[in-house]
C-alpha cells in the first residue's frame, strides 16, 4: 500500500533536478570541446558516469525513495496521532453539525459514558449549541460546564482539501461541505476557584447613615431619647456582626462599614433587612427612623471604593433615603425605598441654596431655564419663578418652550395678554434659539427634571459650562451631575415649592406679578393632585405666599376644568381598566381627540387611586411613537422603584416611564411581569 502513494507534484520536482542537472553538464561538455578536445574528453568520462549514476539513483531507485518517503508520512502522521491521543488537553474533532467524529483520551475519560460516536456535542455540553460554532476562521470561545469542573473550549474550523483524502477518509465526513471543527477543553475550575476566592475576601467599604435622627429624636420624650439612639446602635451592631463587619460610628447618625465581598450576596439575598428592622424601633416616637446606605464594591483600590460608596449614600439621600444603594464600576443596583421621604420643618437649606444663586447670576449676563420635555403646569411655573427672580436682580432671562401643550396653553395665553405682556414678550425661546445666544455668560437653569436625556434640549446641557439643578424628583444613577449649584429635594411636593421658597430668600423687596404667582400655584396644584398627595406643612406655606402675591384660586380652578372629550376619554379609560394581582389596576388611555394626552392619562391615574383596595395604578398612553405609563400610588407601593426597572422614575407615590418600540400591550405585559416579580421576591 505504500508502494502506491503518490508523491506530491513538489517532491517530484525535487526528485527531477539531477536530470535537469544532466542536460546542463552536456552543454558544458560541448563548450569544452570548442576549447579543447582532450579536455572535452575527459569531461565526458565524467558526465557519462554521473549520467549512470543519475539513472541507477533516480530512475532504478525511484520506487524504493518513494517508499521510504511514505514510511516517513506515515511514521510521522502515527506519531501525531499518538501525541494528540495521549496528550492531556481534552480533545475532539466535530463535523460542521457538531457531531463528534473522534476524540482522545482525556476526553474520553472526562465524558465517560456520554461519549459516543456521532452524538451531538451540545448533548454533552449544553452551553455548545448550533450559535456558538465558529464562523470562516474565526476561533469560538465558550465557557462550558461538566459536573463540578469548568473549561474554556476553543472551537475553530478545520477546512479539508480533497487531494488529501482519500475514499476511507471521506467516509467519515458525510456534510456537504468538507469542514471539521477541532476543540480543545482548557480546565479553568482551579483559576475560576482561586479568582473567586480572592473576590470574596476583597473589602467592601459601606457607609450608614440615619436619614431622620433629629426629627426622630424630637418626637419623643427626652428620657428615652437616649434608649431610642442606644437601641438603633444596638440593632445596626448586631446586624453586621454576623457578617464579620468591621464598623465604626464616625458620628452620631452616620457609621462606616468594612466586610469582605463574600457577605455582600447574603445582604442582598436577605434585601438588606436591616432597613425593616430600624423602621420597626417604636419606644413611643411617633415618627419611624429610617436608615439609608451606600457601598462601594468592584473596585482594587481602597480609596476608590470609599469614593464610591460616598457617591452611592448622596444617591441614596438624593432619592429620598430609606434605602440602600450599591455602586460598582460600571452600575448602580437599589434595594428598599418603601417608605416615604420625610420633609424637613426648616427652611435653613432653602435659603442657603438661595444665597448661592443670587452670587451665581449676579457673576453672569443672562440666564436660560428650561425644564423637561413637553413641560407641565409644574415645570413651567418653576421656569417663571427662576426668571422673575433672574429679573429683579437686573440679569436677562429667557424661558426654553418648544411646544406649548394644552396642559399649559391657558397659563402661557395670560402671559400674552397680561398688563404687563410687554415684559414678557422676549421670555420663551425654542432651542435653536437658546443655543444660538449661549455663550460664557450664561447660566443654564433646569428645574423640575434631573435626567439629562428628560430635558427640553438636551443638546444644550453638552454646551453649557455653568449649570443649576432645582428639582424634587428622586435621582437616579443617570442624573445630572456636573451642576455648580444642584437643590434636589425628594420630600417636596413640587419644583414650584422650592422656588416659591427661595423667592423669599434670594433678596428683598421680590414680589411676583399675580400673573406668575397664579403659574406657580398652578404648578404646586397639578402635581399634588389638588393639595391631596406629597403635600406637607411647607406645601401649604409657599401656596400662601404665592396667594398673597395675587393668585386668583377661581381663576385657575376654572383654567383646569376638564372639557366633555377629555371627561369622555377618562371615562372609557376607567371603564376598560383591569385589576392585576388583586391590588394594581392597569389602564388604556387612548384620547384621539385631546391635546395633552400623558396629561389626562396622569388624571385617569389619579381616579383610579380613589377606588377602595387599589394600591397602585397605571395608565399607558400612547404619543408621538412612544409609549408613556402614568404610575400612581398612596402609600402601599413605591411606584417609583416600579418605573425604574422600566427606565423611568419619580417620587413613592407618582411616577411614571416611557417606552419606545413597543406597543400598549407589551408594554402592559412589561409591568405585568415587573409586578410578578417584585411580589415573587416581597419587593412589594
Amino acid at each position: 500500500m505504500l508502494k502506491n502513494k503518490k508523491i506530491r507534484p513538489f517532491m517530484r520536482f525535487i526528485l527531477a533536478w539531477p536530470l535537469y542537472m544532466v542536460i546542463l553538464l552536456i552543454i558544458m561538455n560541448v563548450y569544452v570541446y570548442f576549447l579543447d578536445v582532450n579536455a572535452g574528453k575527459i569531461v565526458t568520462v565524467f558526465v557519462l558516469v554521473y549520467i549512470a549514476g543519475v539513472v541507477v539513483i533516480v530512475l532504478l531507485k525511484r520506487g524504493q525513495i518513494n517508499e521510504q518517503l511514505a514510511k516517513f508520512g506515515a511514521n510521522f502522521g502515527q506519531v501525531q496521532k499518538i501525541l494528540i491521543k495521549e496528550m492531556g488537553v481534552p480533545y475532539a474533532l466535530l463535523d460542521s453539525d457538531g457531531r463528534l467524529l473522534s476524540a482522545n483520551n482525556e476526553f474520553t475519560e472526562l465524558c465517560k459514558d456520554k461519549i459516543r460516536l456521532k452524538v451531538n456535542i451540545g448533548q454533552i455540553f449544553t452551553e455548545l449549541t448550533k450559535n456558538t460554532l465558529p464562523v470562516d476562521n474565526d476561533v469560538s470561545v465558550v465557557h462550558v460546564s461538566l459536573d463540578e469542573k469548568r473549561f474554556r473550549a476553543e472551537l475553530k474550523n478545520i477546512y479539508v482539501d480533497d487531494a488529501d483524502w482519500n475514499e476511507e477518509k471521506k467516509s467519515i465526513v458525510e456534510s456537504q461541505e468538507n469542514v471539521l471543527i477541532s476543540v480543545f477543553f482548557y480546565d479553568e475550575t482551579e483559576i475560576l476557584e482561586l479568582q473567586k476566592y480572592l473576590k470574596d475576601r476583597q473589602l467592601v467599604v459601606a457607609l450608614l447613615y440615619i436619614d431622620n435622627y433629629e426629627e426622630a429624636l424630637e418626637s419623643i420624650d427626652e428620657v428615652r431619647r437616649s434608649l431610642l439612639s442606644a437601641l438603633i446602635d444596638r440593632k445596626i451592631n448586631k446586624y453586621f456582626q454576623d457578617y464579620s463587619a468591621l464598623l465604626k460610628k464616625i458620628e452620631k447618625d452616620k457609621y462606616l462599614i468594612v466586610f469582605q465581598n463574600k457577605f455582600l450576596e447574603e445582604l442582598k439575598t436577605g434585601r438588606f433587612s436591616i432597613l425593616d428592622e430600624i423602621r420597626d424601633v417604636n419606644i413611643g416616637n411617633e415618627m419611624a427612623v429610617t436608615i439609608s446606605m451606600g457601598i462601594g464594591t468592584g473596585i482594587d483600590s481602597y480609596t476608590d471604593s470609599y469614593e464610591a460608596a460616598h457617591a452611592a449614600i448622596d444617591l441614596a439621600l438624593g432619592r429620598g433615603g430609606d434605602q440602600v444603594v450599591i455602586k460598582d464600576k460600571t452600575d448602580f443596583l437599589y434595594y428598599g425605598g418603601k417608605s416615604a421621604s420625610v420633609g424637613k420643618s426648616t427652611r435653613v437649606k432653602a435659603r442657603v441654596k438661595a444665597q448661592s444663586f443670587r452670587e451665581i447670576v449676579e457673576e453672569k449676563e443672562k440666564v436660560i431655564i428650561m425644564g423637561h420635555s413637553m413641560p407641565d403646569a409644574d415645570a413651567f411655573g418653576a421656569a417663571v419663578g427662576v426668571y422673575r427672580i433672574v429679573r429683579d436682580l437686573g440679569k436677562k432671562a429667557f424661558i426654553i418652550l418648544n411646544n406649548v401643550t394644552d396642559s399649559i396653553s391657558i397659563i402661557v395665553d395670560r402671559f400674552k395678554t397680561d398688563q404687563n405682556s410687554a415684559e414678557y414678550a422676549d421670555m420663551i425661546i425654542s432651542s435653536d434659539q437658546a443655543m444660538q445666544m449661549y455663550d460664557d455668560t450664561t447660566v443654564l437653569v433646569i428645574v423640575d427634571v434631573n435626567r439629562a436625556n428628560y430635558t427640553e434640549c438636551p443638546e444644550l446641557l453638552d454646551m453649557a459650562k455653568t449649570k443649576v439643578l432645582f428639582d424634587h424628583h428622586r435621582q437616579t444613577s443617570d442624573s445630572i451631575n456636573d451642576a455648580v449649584l444642584s437643590y434636589i429635594e425628594p420630600y417636596v411636593s413640587s419644583a414650584c415649592e422650592m422656588v416659591a421658597e427661595m423667592l423669599q430668600y434670594v433678596g428683598d423687596g421680590i414680589k411676583l406679578r399675580s400673573v406668575e404667582a397664579e403659574a406657580m400655584y398652578s404648578g404646586i396644584m397639578i402635581d399634588t393632585n389638588n393639595f391631596l398627595t406629597k403635600t406637607g406643612v411647607r406645601t401649604f406655606e409657599a401656596a400662601a405666599f404665592l396667594k398673597r402675591c395675587g393668585a386668583d384660586v377661581t381663576r385657575i380652578r376654572k383654567a383646569f376644568r376638564t372639557d366633555m372629550d377629555e371627561y369622555i376619554a377618562k371615562a372609557r379609560a376607567v371603564a376598560t381598566s383591569e385589576v392585576y394581582l388583586e391590588g394594581f389596576v392597569l389602564a388604556d388611555c387612548a384620547p384621539e381627540s385631546v391635546g395633552s394626552p400623558t396629561v389626562l392619562g396622569a388624571q385617569v391615574a389619579n381616579e383610579l387611586m380613589d377606588i377602595s383596595g387599589i394600591k397602585a395604578s397605571f395608565v399607558f398612553t400612547e404619543y408621538n411613537n412612544q409609549i408613556y405609563i402614568s404610575a400612581r400610588s398612596i402609600d402601599e407601593v413605591n411606584v417609583q422603584v416600579v418605573m425604574e426597572k422600566l427606565g423611568g422614575g419619580g417620587h413613592m407615590s407618582v411616577a411614571g416611564a416611557q417606552l419606545s418600540g413597543c406597543t400598549r400591550e407589551e408594554a402592559k405585559k412589561r409591568v405585568r411581569e415587573v409586578l410578578k416579580e417584585m411580589v415573587d421576591n416581597n419587593e412589594i
